[in-house]
């Protein structure tokens, strides 16, 4: 007797289980709880709720906060980072920024400062929080950072911002800097929905992208990974660009550590140039050489080195000048396409 038809369903939950995607990101969850994390989420007054990893309990280890970027939650981003950080002697809190991951919101503000309003407003929270801890942000999360460390000073001891282009300005768009010429055309590059614009991405994200990517896992990881809160991340994107001019940035008193990718094609060396001018003595910049935006891919021991180390001894300096970081950019810019770096006057 022949079986019975599977219903629909059925073959929808099997094509579920077999998810590359999802078994990657059950691989980073494990990682998380098997280093000593555990789940928690944090409602705040006006209905938003964070979800966060939280070490455990140990005053002997120094608190830092970890903000994931545009393209990943807490567990893409972190997983890698855990083991060796806990072990340097930090504590990491890992919390999924409003709309990605198990975070969000009914509040209509896309802006920044109400993300970093919200991870403060849950740290705050949480049983035991830390008075004072650490703040490391890639990319979209260094926004998210700075603005953390500019509303919150009492709280934010250190700052740590990992290829984040807190200083662009609207109008570099239209300008040539990006390798996009609009915020409609950045939204639909950092949240694919086709397989060219996510390979698109990659190319642009990695200094050396992976020469094999399958159609199918790229469909799988479209489908999984870049289809929940299309609208939210997109009024995200519009937030954070649109009339941003580097005139209205505030500056901070914390002292930073800005680490930039030589070959990032998202966020060019020429923000973070930009940053360090901004921010002048209490900033230190650090260019990783043969690395894109994705920073923490293709150099994570490196980058797990810098940021434990600028965190737990304030007294290291980064800016070596045996490896002539900033001769390095002088010379690349001066022959680049892109606008010169002038020491004499302003960026822009």
């Amino acid at each position: 007797m022949p079986a019975p038809p599977q219903p629909a369903g059925g073959r929808r939950r099997w094509k579920h289980r077999l998810s590359p995607t999802l078994a990657r990101d059950r691989c980073y969850a494990r990682a998380f709880r098997s280093a000593g994390l555990r789940q928690a989420a944090v409602p705040l007054p006006d209905g938003a709720v964070v979800h966060f990893w939280l070490p455990r309990p140990d005053p002997a280890l120094h608190p830092v906060l970890l903000l994931h970027g545009f393209g990943a939650n807490a567990t893409w981003q972190w997983a890698p980072f855990l083991r060796p950080l806990i072990a340097a002697g930090l504590a990491p809190f890992v919390p999924d920024l409003v709309f990605f991951g198990d975070s969000a919101s009914p509040a209509a503000d896309r802006s920044p400062a109400y993300q970093a309003a919200s991870v403060a407003a849950a740290m705050a929270a949480l049983p035991g929080a830390p008075q004072r801890y650490s703040v490391v942000g890639v990319s979209y999360g260094g926004f998210v950072a700075y603005h953390l460390a500019h509303a919150f000073p009492a709280v934010v001891e250190r700052l740590v911002l990992v290829a984040a282009g807190v200083c662009l300005e609207e109008a570099d768009l239209a300008s040539g800097l990006f390798a996009v010429d609009d915020i409609s055309e950045a939204a639909s590059l950092l949240l694919p929905q086709r397989p060219e614009d996510l390979r698109r991405l990659v190319d642009l994200t990695f200094c050396k992208p992976p020469k094999f990517m399958p159609s199918c896992f790229i469909r799988d990881y479209i489908r999984v990974m870049c289809t929940d809160n299309v609208k939210e991340k997109t009024e995200l994107l519009y937030a954070l660009i649109s009339g941003r001019k580097l005139s209205d940035l505030p500056k901070i008193n914390q002292q930073t550590l800005i680490i930039w990718g030589e070959q990032d094609r998202v966020f060019p060396l020429e923000l973070g140039l930009r940053l360090k001018r901004h921010l002048g003595d209490t900033s230190e910049l650090t260019i990783v050489k043969d690395a894109g935006h994705a920073i923490n891919r293709e150099k994570p021991a490196e980058l797990c080195r810098l940021i434990k180390n600028y965190i737990i001894d304030p007294s290291v300096k980064y800016r070596d000048d045996r490896k002539g970081c900033w001769k390095f950019a002088l010379r690349r810019f001066a022959g680049s396409s892109l606008r010169k770096v002038d020491s004499s006057r302003p960026l822009i």
